[in-house]
């Protein structure tokens, strides 16, 4: 399929909050476009759109719909919503954001690292009750530091790359799996294949999950991964929810197999009101928000518009490139 010229394309930015089309527009590219803010709204007008940028409104589905669609520009970093067969047999290219929001994951697993270690979800909870908690005479009940303490990431690429950096500043030792490329420690002080993930685990004060959902990473923390932890180790999913076998950890913390976790992501998002999540105090739970940052509509439109300029070019080496 030919793709339009600057003059004929249409794009479309389905997103019920980002503000991407503005963002876009501040880059006075010349390029026409419209915002869908609702899915009915998407669904109703993505046919009228070459280009879409959208994450959780797409549905496989709507490519029916598409007639004119040539390129999908995703505003997340994940992809499991595409169902990339459909999408290449139907000619459309399709781009992720990885990397957009490399700082702000990044610093929010650190963050999540922080909050666990000095005790900060009790320490908010006990300011909503006005009750100022007594010095502790229990090791286990008090604030810690990370000094020396050792952080596993799995999934150290860009965004695990910058923790593993964060993470030696506050003297951390920092252990990264990934599937290759295992020379190129980075920051890190050692790095081991994805492979041997588990086999690390009776080592980690922290285990921050930083990897894409994937047939391989689905449940890569399950109740045998969860035995070999120690009990005085936390949990730090800024991944997927469904990395982690969600009844497994629920029994763990409850058993004080780990001491905590810390969850950026849920399987079912929002986290169903019923879930015993909300409630236990070794939990602390942030809706999602790792990849949230002023500067993310800025970091898309960016992106865009050189993935853009490279389809016109003919150029095939799209950035975040999928199809």
């Amino acid at each position: 399929m030919t793709f339009p010229s600057r003059e004929n394309l249409a794009i479309c930015f389905g997103h019920p909050a980002y503000q991407v089309k503005a963002a876009f527009d501040s880059l006075n590219t010349g390029v026409k476009s419209f915002e869908a803010k609702s899915f009915e709204e998407f669904e109703r007008r993505i046919g009228e759109a070459d280009v879409i940028v959208v994450s959780g409104f797409w549905k496989n589905h709507l490519l029916q719909k598409a007639p004119r669609l040539k390129f999908i520009q995703s505003i997340s970093a994940g992809i499991n919503q595409y169902d990339l067969d459909v999408l290449k047999a139907g000619g459309v290219r399709l781009a992720s954001a990885q990397g957009v929001n490399m700082n702000a994951v990044s610093d929010h697993a650190m963050s999540l690292i922080l909050a666990m270690s000095r005790r900060l979800p009790e320490a908010r909870d006990n300011q909503v009750r006005k009750f100022w908690r007594p010095m502790q005479s229990d090791h286990a009940d008090r604030e810690d530091e990370l000094a020396g303490k050792t952080l596993v990431i799995f999934g150290i690429g860009r965004i695990g790359g910058r923790l593993a950096r964060l993470a030696k500043a506050f003297d951390m030792n920092v252990i990264g799996f990934r599937r290759s490329n295992l020379s190129d420690k980075g920051h890190a002080d050692e790095v081991h294949a994805s492979a041997e993930f588990h086999k690390f685990l009776p080592r980690a004060d922290f285990v921050v999950l930083n990897c894409a959902l994937t047939d391989e990473t689905r449940n890569i923390i399950n109740e045998k991964a969860l035995s070999r932890f120690k009990s005085t180790a936390y949990l730090i999913n800024t991944a997927r929810g469904a990395c982690v076998d969600e009844q497994a950890l629920i029994q763990a913390l409850r058993n004080g197999t780990i001491k905590g976790a810390a969850l950026d992501c849920t399987v079912d998002e929002p986290l169903p009101a019923d879930s015993p999540l909300w409630s236990m105090p070794n939990v602390f739970i942030t809706p999602h928000t790792g990849g949230e940052t002023c500067n993310y509509e800025a970091g898309i439109a960016k992106l865009l518009e050189t993935n853009l300029n490279k389809i016109w070019a003919g150029e095939d080496d799209l950035v975040n490139k999928v199809l």
